[in-house]
């Protein structure tokens, strides 16, 4: 027994700090690591340091890529996201991704940027940058750099793993959209060299497999794998940082301060850094929110953090929780405008004004806006640059109900001074005060869109065509569509078939008899074509009803038409004046206050229903719960019967019409 209990504590003096390290170590990782949710196929080390002087990032990346496929693959693609602020003559600037008040700053200081990869090599030490070149898959514009094709020493097997390092430098752009410096402020996002995505076949819209690499294009954003990402953010002392992902470490240098971030189970990783952030904490449950502000927007904590914490609840009870420990705001400042109002993994940016009146809801849009992209593009990574709606589009619709549900229909965007609209008005309004909003289907690439119709479709029509399907087939429906939809893509990579096929089994099992057949002949509209929508009421009649004459019950009795007649006979005329063909009810009410339903497949370009009653139809509405968000027109959805008069009444009503008439004349050349 002695001997016994002299070795275990002979054991526990040699081992105890091991032991330790290791209970501790177990201890702090629930806080960090999370239960694995993606397939995790690109991860990221990254040491970066921050030039704050030159502008410039000097960077060491460990690339971990495996392989999803039964495919052998000799080479990868990069996105070089920098190179497209080289020079006037990228892809990027040609398509005039930049207004030209920032141009005039960049060209007096010569704020252009750009991004290289100085060395590139395997496990095996083999360099790989020898062969390196750009390539340009969409548009052949030999000038634009922002896809690097790499070719490899050793070809990677079916689903084997490549580990690779890389130095690279970067010049960070003034500032630009979503990414740059102006004064003390930097941002970056879709900054460092990121792996493409190789989609294997049947992936998409892949007959077989092959790299889906784009070049950087000013409208439409990213499309990345799943991994893990370790970074390590050398800026100057002074600086705070906001990045994605948790705080895991600080390491102080002699002039500046090393940040540990840490992510996993997302697609891209954006942060920020300025010696001016104010940091403002709040938490959801589980997750740790912090807002980040120059001094002079700190006010403005209340309202972001409270929209932000409604916006978390309504998705987590429609959708699912939020699966990320950490949440990061970030509102920029002035002069980082064109960084604000965009979405990235776990960071959000926001864009408030001081100068805005309270009754301008734009902090509350678009910290909702952007928060709901955590689950349409982050979690449910749809292609942004090739299929937009479906993370833009499907945003925008719940934008339009979380804000109107936390405020008010009717208030949401904006309530100042008498003049009130709700969010889902305003986006209807922006797409209807498109005048080309037929131009194009919503399945075209970002930059097919043309004549400034990328964002009126994009967002605002996929919105309206989805609160239209609420009215063809009912919320409950719609949600447990998206809900399907979130359920089964979440941290995959859909495309607009897989909603299509969720959406037609849901409604088929909803409703087998209105929609036996699905909902394909809805898409075909909505999505895949131009069509405009606009039904009317196009006029109403109240006749006499003619009563039968001459032998009508029998050979003996012949029946005339004297005696009074007080059957009538009324007529509603509807018309389809655009192409789109949607189910729709017609409302008619009677001169009684009663009414009656009928319903019209909305097929025909003209329709005329029928009443025999002995009551006068008053007027009639079309659609009167305004379920056809679609509609364009919803002035002549409804149509009144004037009131006859007669004699005296009747010429005197004539007289001041025809009075009226006259000085409203007599008024325009006064």
């Amino acid at each position: 027994m002695i001997r016994a209990s002299h070795k275990f504590s002979s054991f526990l003096s040699c081992w105890y700090p091991l032991v330790l390290t290791i209970i501790l170590a177990f201890i702090c990782i629930p806080s960090i690591a999370q239960k694995v949710l993606s397939n995790r196929i690109a991860n990221y080390d990254m040491e970066i340091r921050l030039d704050e002087n030159s502008k410039k990032l000097h960077c060491k990346t460990q690339l971990t890529w495996t392989n999803p496929s039964a495919d052998t693959v000799d080479h990868l693609l990069f996105h070089l996201y920098y190179n497209a602020f080289k020079n006037s003559n990228s892809t990027f600037m040609k398509e005039r991704g930049v207004p030209d008040f920032l141009l005039t700053n960049i060209d007096e200081e010569c704020g252009w940027g750009w991004s290289n990869v100085d060395s590139m090599t395997d496990k095996a030490g083999n360099q790989l940058m020898t062969d390196a070149e750009y390539i340009q898959p969409d548009d052949g514009n030999t000038s634009d750099q922002t896809v690097l094709q790499v070719p490899l020493a050793k070809a990677v097997g079916p689903y084997e793993t490549i580990t690779i390092q890389y130095d690279w430098t970067a010049q960070v752009p003034m500032t630009m959209p979503r990414t740059g410096y102006n004064k003390e402020y930097f941002f970056f996002a879709q900054w460092f060299p990121k792996v493409g995505v190789y989609e294997p076949a049947g992936m998409r819209y892949a007959e077989k497999g092959g790299w889906n690499c784009h070049q950087y294009h000013s409208a439409g954003e990213y499309y990345s794998d799943f991994g893990v990402y370790d970074v390590k953010l050398t800026v100057p002392l002074d600086y705070v940082v906001a990045s994605s992902g948790q705080l895991i470490g600080q390491e102080k240098g002699d002039s500046s301060m090393t940040w540990n971030y840490y992510v996993e189970d997302v697609i891209d990783f954006t942060w920020s850094a300025s010696p001016h952030f104010e940091v403002t904490e709040d938490k959801y449950k589980d997750t740790e929110i912090r807002y980040y502000s120059y001094p002079e927007k700190t006010h403005f904590a209340t309202r972001y953090l409270n929209s932000i914490k409604y916006c978390m609840q309504y998705l987590e009870e429609q959708l699912g929780p939020y699966p990320y420990p950490t949440l990061t705001i970030v509102d920029p400042p002035i002069h980082g405008l064109f960084t604000g109002g965009m979405e990235y993994p776990t960071l959000i940016t926001a864009l408030s004004f001081n100068m805005f009146p309270a009754g301008f809801k734009t902090p509350e849009t678009l910290v909702v806006h952007e928060f709901i992209h955590q689950y349409f593009m982050q979690m449910v990574a749809t292609h942004e640059v090739e299929e937009a709606w479906m993370d833009e589009g499907l945003t925008t619709y719940y934008e339009s109900r979380i804000l109107d549900s936390y405020m008010s229909d009717s208030t949401s965007t904006i309530e100042v001074m008498g003049i009130n609209a709700g969010n889902k008005e305003w986006n209807r309004a922006e797409f209807f005060g498109f005048k080309k909003n037929d131009i194009a289907p919503n399945t075209l690439k970002s930059w097919q869109f043309k004549e400034g119709s990328y964002g009126p479709i994009c967002y605002n029509k996929t919105a309206l065509w989805l609160q239209t399907l609420e009215g063809l087939v009912g919320v409950s429906t719609v949600d447990e569509i998206m809900k399907t939809y979130f359920e089964q893509w979440r941290f995959k990579h859909p495309c607009r078939t897989d909603f299509v096929t969720i959406a037609n089994a849901v409604t088929k099992k909803n409703h087998p008899d209105k929609f036996s057949e699905g909902l394909d002949w809805y898409f075909d509209q909505v999505l895949y074509g131009t069509v405009q929508c606009d039904y009317a009421v196009n006029r109403i009649t109240n006749d006499k009803a003619e009563q039968p004459r001459g032998y009508v019950d029998d050979n003996e009795n012949c029946i005339s038409s004297d005696g009074e007649n007080t059957a009538l006979l009324s007529k509603v005329v509807v018309c389809r004046n655009e192409g789109m063909q949607l189910p729709v009810e017609l409302v008619v009410r009677y001169e009684d206050g009663s009414q009656e339903t009928r319903y019209w497949d909305g097929k025909d370009s003209c329709k005329s229903f029928e009443f025999s009653t002995d009551l006068r139809i008053a007027g009639a509405e079309i659609d009167p719960e305004r379920k056809i968000m679609m509609d364009k027109n919803f002035l002549n959805n409804s149509l009144l019967v004037e009131k006859e008069v007669s004699g005296v009444r009747k010429l005197f009503a004539r007289l001041i019409t025809s009075a009226q008439h006259l000085f409203e004349t007599v008024a325009i050349f006064i």
